[in-house]
């Protein structure tokens, strides 16, 4: 299958100018709003201080970008951080991200520092997109000189807190349209040729291949698998095209591919992947999905954080 059969954008093997990226741009229509988000963002600030720590600006339109911290802020207590929506159309991600500090963050208050970026591309979230308004995507541009503004905003964000970030967990899904949409989107932008994937049916998590922490990746599936099921392994033992190394947690280079759960030297980092287009899975369980990663992730550090590096 080619770029031809799949994507109306651009001339098959030629990479995307800036006359297709504003082809692809006009194309994208809202489809629902940030100010939705905004709105929860904005029922949490009895409890919990709200910063704007950046702002998005694409011609006309310009996005103001939250982050949600604890109220209770100790320097001497390690930082969880806790990001969603990087992809702006992984719903879960961002509405999970939300729902742990509304329904559990107070149990961790005074035990850890919390960080939350709950939606970090507002302009991809409003189109259910994938990429920001430059058809960069976020989630590969967590690098110096980032080209996309919603990564570079996040890391100046996270820049100060150093080492004291001992844990990073980056909320996001897997979905039906990445081989329908965005797959055959992003070989047409690079001009290549789209090979199709296959999509797993359940929640895996993503770990780094230079810092894999295989125990803290099972605790978190162990968490998940009481909420939703585990994406199992296809017939090449894989899952997305990377081998999987225990049930449902398969590895990724995360500071080589400029992923955001790369972007801190925390201990323990992880990508969690819902899949939302399961039959056997409904959103609310999605969301809970992301919740439990979340409490599972941060219970494991603070059994742990006394042992030895």
């Amino acid at each position: 299958m080619t770029t031809e059969a799949f994507y109306p954008i651009g001339t098959p093997g030629q990479k995307w100018g800036p006359e297709e990226v504003a082809a692809w741009r006009a194309s994208q229509e809202p489809q629902r709003s940030y100010e939705e988000v905004i709105r929860l963002i904005d029922a949490l600030r009895t409890r919990f201080d709200v910063a704007e720590y950046g702002y998005l600006d694409y011609d006309l339109e310009s996005y103001p970008l939250f982050a949600i911290k604890s109220r209770d802020w100790r320097d001497e207590l390690p930082v969880v951080l806790v990001t969603g929506g990087v992809h702006g159309y992984e719903t879960s991600g961002v509405l999970g991200a939300l729902q742990f500090v509304d329904q559990h963050a107070v149990d961790y208050a005074g035990r850890i520092n919390l960080l939350v970026a709950p939606c970090v591309s507002p302009w991809a979230y409003e189109r259910i997109n994938r990429w920001n308004a430059e058809a960069i995507d976020p989630n590969r541009s967590f690098r110096k000189k980032s080209p996309a503004q919603e990564s570079a905003a996040l890391m100046r964000l996270v820049e100060p807190l150093g080492d004291r970030i001992r844990l990073h967990i980056d909320l996001h899904e897997t979905t039906d349209t990445d081989e329908s949409e965005f797959r055959p989107a992003l070989a047409a932008r690079d001009g290549l040729v789209y090979e199709p994937g296959e999509i797993p049916d359940g929640f895996y998590t993503v770990g780094d291949t230079e810092n894999p922490q295989s125990e803290f990746q099972q605790a978190v599936i162990a968490a998940v698998a009481k909420v939703t099921h585990i994406a199992p392994a296809d017939g090449n033992g894989e899952i997305i095209g990377s081998p999987v190394v225990a049930p449902g947690i398969i590895e990724y280079p995360f500071k080589r591919l400029g992923l955001c759960a790369g972007m801190t030297n925390a201990r323990y980092t992880t990508t969690t992947e819902v899949y939302p287009d399961s039959p056997r899975a409904t959103p609310e369980q999605c969301n809970a999905a992301q919740v439990a990663a979340v409490v599972g992730a941060i219970d494991f550090m603070l059994a742990h954080e006394q042992r030895p590096v």
